[in-house]
């Protein structure tokens, strides 16, 4: 009995071994697999005296599991076929049908009381007019693929000068070089160096074209970025946008260019430009609207400013910078005879061969409006922005006439009150298409009516014409120098999406003014900058590589600042020596103007 009780004995301390090297082996791999914490034994069953949980770690790592990246989603691309844009301006709330005055003489009569009679001619002949191809623009950002500035402020919505990118770091504006000009005496007056609105044009050049044009020999088969620039004393200039050298010769027009140019959107070599002033010293000329072969810079056809067809009589200036449908191959330009021009072209350009001819067919639309006075209101000298086949201008009478461009036929208008030099700016949002304009003081004061009248700040639905608000400002009158407002508008993008900021003339007295940034939405002020001296000049919004937008403002006191649109106040100025009425164009971190002081500048955005 004793031996038995012996081997049970010897049995079970055996079974206790086995299971306890079968649990420490257990344990073991639980601990290899990490699925139990190595600072937990059975010895231990208390914690310690750090209080602080110790991590659980594990011998192999659990692989890391990259997150699979959102895609930026791609933007449609941009509409550009005329077929696809054009509106049935039948279907516009604002439309109305015409009635037959005479053969070939139409007449529209408003809701808001306003009577437009009108009138198409074609090789100066009256037509029933019925386009032949359709005409219609795309949005701004589609108005050109060429690198730079090629009309004033940039396209057919008008919403830009400025082209590129740049790095602020120092907020600093400097001065890289200038360009001696001249001057002209003409109607009584001293016309020098640059004036309104006398933004430059400037492109890149792509090496092929640059190989056929007749660019001085240093700039050939180089990366050249070409400043173009008409101005005050009759010389159009051409210049190295980094040197400011001239780049070829000047072409001598020999009379005043006060408007602002255009180059070929398309990258052709054509440039276009009309005049401001007929006379030199004494010496008399025709008014015309230039295109200029950049091939060789000889004229190769113009339009006539002097026309039977003008209720304005003899005078014919162009002010006005012209656009170009690139895909229709059509210019669009407006006269201060009163008439609005649209021209196929019908150009030949073969860059391998270096030829390049137009045949031009100009149609010509002529109007009366009841708003205006016979004489001087027939007249516009802003630039025409164009949303898809709408056109919108304002002529000296105060008529806002939105026009479709490719039936030739009015679709609203609107009594503004006053001469409206002012370009209008288009902006499409989500909640529709609309239009900010501004006007002067001017014929509400002009022999001895009034010493000041309010300038009326307004934005409008763009496709019905309805009011959408309207800001005013009391301004003094000045004979020749008229208050108001007389720049483009700076419209804000991206950062500052929710302002418009315009510059507004003798709000106090004769020679000073204020920079307004008002509420797109409301029309309310976000914020008023009292000037010392009256602006002129469009201000121009520039993007910083650090997504922040900074801006560009000229005046009559010489100055450029460089100023944050977020507040109105200057980061930096300049002294560019008198008078800027000019608008700079920019071109990455190099904007370009010129002044009174008889002299283009090239000023380093730092």
């Amino acid at each position: 009995m004793r031996n038995n009780r012996s081997s049970q004995t010897n049995r079970l301390i055996t079974v206790v071994i086995l299971l306890a090297v079968t649990l420490v082996v257990l344990l073991g791999l639980l601990i290899y697999q990490g699925k139990l914490d190595p600072n937990i034994t059975a010895n231990s069953p208390t914690p310690s005296s750090d209080t602080s949980p110790s991590p659980t770690t594990s011998t192999i790592p659990e692989p890391t599991v990259e997150p699979t990246p959102t895609p930026e989603p791609t933007p449609p691309p941009e509409i550009t076929d005329p077929a696809q844009l054009v509106l049935d301006i039948s279907k516009l709330p604002s439309y109305v049908s015409r009635t037959t005055v005479s053969e070939g003489t139409y007449q529209k009569k408003f809701s808001n009381g306003g009577v437009i009679t009108y009138s198409v001619y074609q090789n100066d002949k009256k037509v029933d007019y019925e386009p032949d191809y359709i005409l219609a623009f795309p949005r701004a950002k589609a108005y050109t693929g060429q690198e730079g500035v090629t009309t004033f402020r940039g396209n057919n919505f008008r919403d830009s000068a400025a082209y590129g990118t740049r790095d602020l770091k120092e907020k600093k504006l400097e001065i890289i070089w200038e360009q001696e000009t001249g001057a002209i005496s003409a109607h009584n007056s001293y016309w020098p160096g640059s004036g309104w609105t006398g933004q430059p044009i400037i492109i890149n050049w792509p090496k092929e074209t640059v190989n056929i044009m007749n660019v001085n020999e240093e700039f050939k088969n180089k990366d050249l970025t070409e400043v173009i620039y008409p101005i005050l004393d009759g010389n159009i200039y051409f210049l190295d946008l980094e040197t400011g050298k001239p780049t070829r010769d000047k072409i001598k027009l020999g009379y005043s260019v006060k408007g602002t140019g255009m180059v070929d959107p398309r990258g052709y070599p054509l440039f276009y430009t009309g005049m401001g002033l007929n006379e030199n010293n004494g010496k008399y000329t025709d008014f015309k609207y230039r295109i200029y072969s950049l091939l060789d810079q000889k004229e190769i056809f113009s339009i006539m400013g002097k026309d039977a067809l003008s209720y304005r009589g003899s005078w014919g200036a162009f002010d006005s910078s012209g656009i170009l449908s690139k895909e229709t191959d059509t210019l669009i330009n407006v006269g201060e005879n009163g008439l609005i021009y649209k021209t196929k072209l019908n150009t030949k350009y073969d860059e391998a061969n270096g030829t390049l001819s137009i045949s031009p067919e100009v149609t010509k639309f002529q109007y009366k409006s009841s708003y205006n006075n016979p004489g001087a209101d027939y007249g516009i000298e802003n630039s025409p922005a164009i949303y898809r086949n709408l056109m919108y201008t304002v002529d000296n009478g105060g008529t806002l006439l939105c026009l479709d461009i490719n039936k030739l036929e009015p679709v609203w208008m609107y009594d503004v009150g006053d001469d409206t030099d002012s370009t209008i700016v288009i902006e499409e949002e989500e909640d529709g298409v609309f239009i900010y304009t501004a006007n002067e003081v001017d014929k509400r004061c002009a022999n001895g009516k009034a010493s000041k009248a309010d300038c009326n700040i307004r934005k409008f639905n763009a496709l019905t014409g309805e009011l959408v608000w309207q800001r005013d400002y009391t301004c003094y009158y000045r004979s020749g120098i008229n208050g108001g407002v007389l720049g483009t508008p700076l419209l804000g993008k991206d950062d500052i999406a929710d302002r418009i900021i315009f510059p507004v003339c003798f709000t106090g007295s004769q020679m000073d003014g204020k920079l307004v940034a008002l509420d797109k939405k409301t029309g309310e002020e976000i914020w008023v900058r009292e000037l010392e001296y009256y602006s002129w000049s469009s201000p121009v919004d520039i993007k910083g590589d650090d997504g922040k937008t900074y801006a560009l403002l000229c005046g009559y006191d010489g100055f450029m600042r460089l100023f944050d649109p977020m507040t109105g106040e200057d980061l930096d100025k300049v002294s560019l020596g008198v008078n800027i009425e000019s608008s700079p164009s920019v071109y990455n971190d190099i904007a370009v103007v010129g002044s009174y002081a008889k002299k283009i500048f090239g000023v380093r955005i730092k």
